[in-house]
């Protein structure tokens, strides 16, 4: 960030107030009122000084302002005046270092107006930052947002400091509070902010605070490459093949599989899951996409689509059967597997019903899996609301809870 162009108009606004109380202090009529003068030895190259920066001199304002501050005996408002000219002329010629040194004791020497701190606070804060002084430039630009006398931007100031002086802690804790205010206020975080503590979080190698920024990234910037980077991250710790397959499944949902392995690892899963149906739709979409680019990608998924082809068929011709055993059956686990084949075959009103007597009858081998496929069909089907009240049902396996969770975001996105 560079310093702002408001930076100088709030300088200016302090600098014309001083400058006209600082000289007027010369004069025999306001001798008597000895906190706002100066002497002669000082006020004299103060007015020359002041005559060069109004024509812009401000090299020669600046080497009327060092003999000025080189009279031993200087009152605390001399000094003062004497800083706030430096510091105008120093931002005028960007010796910005100079300038928040000269700037900075006008807070607590007790001559600025109180209308004028908050500027100043601000202005100390873009000043230090633009010299790397970040230790101050978090300081006051904390200060400005605590005590709601930042603009927009100042934020991402403070933030970058922390960042820039690889405190990746202290940015975590400053922008997940930050994120925390904005939400309590009904506000969206911005895309900076996330961005900011998604890089903290990597520099940190924690995974978990990671995921998390993902995921809010994923909640108020829903664009692909976060939902690819959130899911491809969950890819690397799935263990079984059942949690592997769901992660796939939200994964084509949000339209983040581009490789030729996903699409086939995708369709394999769901062969031997039962879902033949699922498989020839995957491949199916790959194929008219383009995703598989070379000879050798193409005819394995050509290979794997007559697969699921003829494993469909089969599947099909035995629904009928499988829906009156289902029926009979005293446990869900035939009714999971009917629903199932059901989804596959996009007959999702059908899966629903299948889905929801299994889970009904119960002694299913996984309720969180049931529980989690129901949910994905009835927002299919276009009923939300039920598809949210399944996904928050999803207990007892940390991982389908999740994708249920980014499920449900999914639905309220949709």
């Amino acid at each position: 960030m560079k310093v702002k162009g408001n930076l100088l108009a709030a300088v200016a606004v302090g600098a014309a107030v001083v400058f006209g109380a600082g000289l007027a202090g010369i004069t025999p009529a306001l001798a008597k009122e000895p906190a706002n003068t100066v002497s002669r030895a000082v006020g004299v190259p103060l007015q020359a000084a002041q005559k060069d920066l109004k024509k812009g001199d401000y090299t020669g304002a600046l080497q009327e302002l060092d003999k000025a501050d080189a009279v031993k005996k200087k009152s605390p408002y001399e000094q003062h005046v004497i800083h706030e000219m430096e510091g105008y002329a120093y931002v005028r010629t960007k010796q910005y270092a100079k300038a928040a040194k000269a700037l900075e004791p006008g807070l607590t020497d007790g001559f600025l107006a109180p209308s004028q701190i908050p500027q100043r606070t601000v202005a100390l804060a873009q000043l230090n930052y633009q010299v790397k002084n970040y230790d101050k430039a978090i300081k006051y630009g904390t200060e400005a947002i605590d005590k709601g006398w930042a603009d927009a931007q100042m934020p991402t100031l403070v933030g970058q400091a922390y960042y820039l002086k690889s405190d990746w802690m202290g940015t975590v804790r400053f922008e997940k509070s930050l994120i925390a205010t904005d939400k309590g206020r009904g506000v969206t975080p911005s895309n900076e902010s996330l961005q900011l503590l998604l890089s903290a979080c990597l520099k940190t190698k924690s995974e978990a605070c990671e995921d998390d920024a993902l995921q809010e990234l994923v909640i108020y910037h829903p664009k692909p490459e976060y939902w690819q980077q959130l899911l491809y991250g969950m890819f690397k710790t799935v263990k079984s093949d059942s949690n592997l397959l769901q992660t796939y499944r939200l994964a084509s949902e949000v339209n983040v599989l581009k490789r030729p392995e996903d699409y086939t690892d995708f369709a394999q899963l769901a062969i031997e899951a039962g879902s033949p149906g699922e498989a020839q739709q995957i491949i199916e979409k790959g194929l008219q996409e383009n995703i598989f680019p070379d000879t050798r990608t193409k005819s394995k998924a050509q290979r794997l689509l007559a697969d699921a082809k003829r494993a469909a068929a089969r599947d099909q011709a035995g629904l009928t059967k499988s829906a009156e055993e289902a029926a009979r059956s005293s446990n869900g686990n035939q009714d999971y597997g009917l629903g199932l084949a059901y989804f596959g075959y996009q007959h999702y009103h059908k899966a629903i019903q299948a889905l929801s007597q299994g889970i009904a009858k119960g002694g299913l081998k996984s309720p969180p899996e049931a529980q989690l496929l129901l949910g994905i069909a009835q927002l299919k089907a276009g009923d939300k609301a039920a598809a949210l009240k399944s996904f928050r049902s999803v207990k007892g396996n940390a991982t389908l809870q999740r994708l249920a969770s980014l499920w449900s975001l999914r639905a309220r996105q949709a």
